[in-house]
């Protein structure tokens, strides 16, 4: 009896922690970098556009629905190589470059969507950057890519001013180095992350 018993013991030690293990395997997201992206664009002259990025970034969604975006500043892409080397220097050109946007969803209404089905979820977030917090609300367009991936996208361009990022010095600067009339001061920025089971 005493060995049935220890047999039984360690099938339902073993059940417990599989079933465990996926419960957590269930809550945890990650993002897939290759995948996503963080964006934003900038008018000069008044009718110069242009669209810039973040190469790296990185970031993860746990199992409250916490949503935590890191952005590594010094991984800017202007498609122009002198432009970045002034981005850097000018704007970004910090002890610790990296910018977090931090916001909540919720995680089982996204969950419950069967693949191929979207949703659009209003939430409200922080972004950290160059020693200021932003409070940003906005909403997100989710799509349910498979049984372990979904994408979250801006559903609408968030604006930030450069005033409130803390940039203008940077921006004037960058402004008399390329002779140029006028930079807009409010940028439009658009996310794509794609998150998947850990």
């Amino acid at each position: 009896m005493k060995i049935i018993a220890g047999i039984i013991s360690t099938l339902i030690l073993v059940t417990s922690l599989a079933t465990n293990a996926a419960h957590h395997g269930d809550h945890k997201w990650g993002l897939s970098a290759d995948e996503s992206k963080v964006s934003y664009g900038s008018i000069k002259k008044g009718t110069v556009g242009e669209t810039n990025y973040f190469k790296t970034i990185s970031g993860s969604i746990d199992k409250n629905g916490k949503v935590e975006v890191e952005i590594d500043l010094k991984s800017i892409e202007t498609n122009i190589g002198i432009r970045n080397e002034r981005m850097l220097k000018h704007i970004f050109d910090i002890a610790s470059p990296t910018a977090t946007l931090t916001a909540n969803v919720d995680i089982a209404q996204i969950k419950s969507l069967a693949v191929g089905d979207t949703t659009l979820i209003d939430t409200t977030g922080t972004l950290a950057i160059l020693s200021n917090e932003i409070e940003i609300e906005t909403t997100f367009f989710i799509a349910r890519l498979g049984k372990d991936r979904f994408v979250a996208m801006s559903d609408e361009m968030i604006m930030l001013k450069t005033a409130t990022l803390g940039v203008d010095a940077g921006i004037d600067i960058l402004q008399e180095l390329a002779k140029l009339s006028s930079i807009t001061r409010v940028a439009p920025v658009n996310l794509r992350l794609v998150f998947e089971k850990k």
